[in-house]
């Protein structure tokens, strides 16, 4: 079984996440060395749901965490029993695959016990009560497979309610202490035998091996009386006998403790260390049994596997980053401070997409992607370059447009227009989902502030949310205590930018612009990449503030 890895894009997603991860897993699993999965760690933005409808690509899953959980352990998968066989051969299975429980499920697969060694020998010992089998609803067909039988006739009732009995005296005497619907066993006396049927036994078990007469078969079939035999002797017979009480009279029944496959190993340590069972079962989504967990299966050094696109800042990563290991990052970022425990694959261009090296990856590799993949290449940069107006934007950007346009059979031009209009419409759109729409978080000297960026085709749309985005901004930075929240209001086409800024020193973010802030907000012409042309002049007022 190749080993899977998690590939994905940074939180909130933009197209470029979203759409580099696919093509890279699709590149990936193409090698056929490794089970490559694309994830997303975000919803779907409008324009990146426009670009894989438009070339019928599935969006990738949403992963919130890789931390390891239950699936990702070698717990045994030990397949469950049916209530209704007998504790001999739960004891069996339990000996064979040298475990001392196991999980009870009904016809359906579902969990509805636990049987245990110990629940076993609870029930076996109570040897006082010659009723028990009666009691536990024992059948005809655990008596045979306990006790070896060789099955004489089979009458039509299967399960026995009465008490068990062991016909070893003289049958004068005998008669006394046989009811009708008893279990009885007796060794090859013919007398004795006769007398159990007369008195209408539920199932006489003959015992040594001995074949009864014929007279004795046909008055069980003439009364309808099972009748069996065992190859055991009498007190052997009579001891095994308790062991074919079926399961769901012993299993425990009632506050169960069970695992999912995707519960983290984190929490269930804990619910360990507060029951003490020895064992647990796991189930899976679809609430099906899948085996047993055991506090030694926790002992494990695996992680998940991971590989980052478009992003190498903690920050903006995936929950429990630094339990996983980081195989690869593919991006065009500045570098961060992602760790990694070994020498890993990591290639940082200064282009304008993440989606411009994807595609050198696969042209360089002699792979050449389908209409599909190019055509998501191709919506991913230029997004991410506007159309290749963005001063990110590099002569490799614009060949491997070109490149790649050709194999997906899309005007840029046109595609571009069709994808901006359905993205940036914020028609219907609440404040609080237009800053999550491409929203990054940044630590620039000690100081923590998210920068949130908004493309659209029509800033006057955007005039009558502005008295509502301000407290909505203010709210979110005082939630995750930035010291600013920054908003960018870009003009696609006018390539511009409006700026609102909200902070206790939000003069400062003004002035790294040389420019002055009134009612929270400034005009930015020109300025269209938040990497390219906002990150910087910030860092260097900061640090500058800093330095002072």
């Amino acid at each position: 079984m190749q080993e899977k890895v998690y590939i994905m894009g940074h939180r909130n997603p933009d197209s470029d996440s979203i759409c580099s991860a696919l093509a890279y897993a699709e590149y990936k699993n193409s090698l056929g060395e490794l089970t490559a999965i694309p994830v997303r760690l975000g919803d779907i933005s409008r324009e990146t749901q426009f670009i894989l409808d438009y070339f019928g690509v599935e969006a990738p899953e949403l992963k919130e965490t890789v931390r390891l959980s239950v699936e990702d352990l070698d717990y045994d998968k030990i397949a469950p029993i049916n209530p209704d066989i007998s504790i001999k051969m739960a004891l069996n299975i339990m000996e064979k695959n040298g475990i001392n429980s196991i999980p009870v499920v009904n016809t359906n697969e579902e969990l509805v016990g636990m049987i245990s060694a110990s629940d076993m020998i609870k029930k076996y010992i109570d040897v006082w009560d010659s009723s028990i089998l009666g009691k536990s609803g024992a059948t005809v067909d655990n008596i045979i497979d306990t006790l070896s039988s060789d099955v004489i006739f089979m009458s039509d009732t299967n399960v026995l309610d009465g008490k068990t009995v062991v016909i070893a005296m003289d049958p004068k005497d005998a008669k006394n202490y046989i009811d009708k619907g008893d279990i009885a066993i007796c060794g090859s006396r013919e007398d004795a035998q006769i007398l159990a049927l007369d008195k209408e036994v539920g199932i006489l078990i003959v015992t040594g091996g001995i074949t009864p007469s014929e007279k004795v078969s046909k008055k069980a079939k003439d009364k309808n009386i099972s009748l069996i035999v065992s190859p055991h002797d009498t007190f052997t017979a009579s001891k095994l006998i308790t062991q074919a009480m079926p399961v769901s009279y012993a299993m425990t029944k009632e506050n169960l403790v069970y695992f999912e496959e995707d519960d983290l190993v984190d929490d269930i340590k804990v619910e360990m260390a507060n029951t003490r069972y020895r064992t647990y079962p796991v189930i899976n989504n679809d609430k099906k049994v899948t085996g047993l967990i055991s506090r030694y299966h926790l002992i494990s050094s695996k992680k998940k596997k991971v590989i980052l696109v478009d992003h190498n800042e903690r920050s903006q990563s995936i929950d429990g980053l630094e339990e996983a290991e980081i195989l690869e990052i593919i991006d065009h970022h500045r570098v961060a401070d992602v760790f990694t425990g070994n020498p890993i694959y990591f290639r940082n261009e200064p282009v304008g997409s993440t989606a411009t090296i994807i595609g050198s990856i696969m042209f360089e590799n002699g792979r050449r992607p389908n209409r599909k993949i190019a055509g998501i290449l191709c919506g991913a940069l230029i997004s991410d370059t506007l159309l290749l107006r963005s001063p990110t934007a590099t002569p490799t950007d614009k060949m491997m447009l070109e490149r790649l346009s050709r194999i997906a059979d899309i005007n840029p031009e046109t595609f571009a227009n069709e994808m901006f209009k359905a993205g940036t419409s914020l028609v219907g759109k609440q404040p609080k989902e237009i800053l999550n729409q491409d929203f990054k978080e940044f630590t620039i000297e000690d100081e923590k502030l998210a920068i949130s960026q908004v493309f659209t085709m029509d800033l006057d749309s955007l005039s009558e949310l502005k008295e509502e985005l301000v407290p909505a901004m203010e709210k979110i930075r005082k939630d995750k205590d930035y010291s600013f929240l920054v908003l960018l209001l870009t003009d696609i086409f006018n390539e511009s930018s409006e700026i609102m800024v909200v902070g206790e020193e939000q003069e400062l973010i003004a002035s790294a612009f040389g420019k002055e802030i009134s009612n929270n907000s400034f005009q930015a012409p020109g300025v269209v990449s938040r990497k390219k042309q906002v990150v910087p002049p910030i860092t260097t007022a900061i640090t500058n503030k800093k330095n002072a």
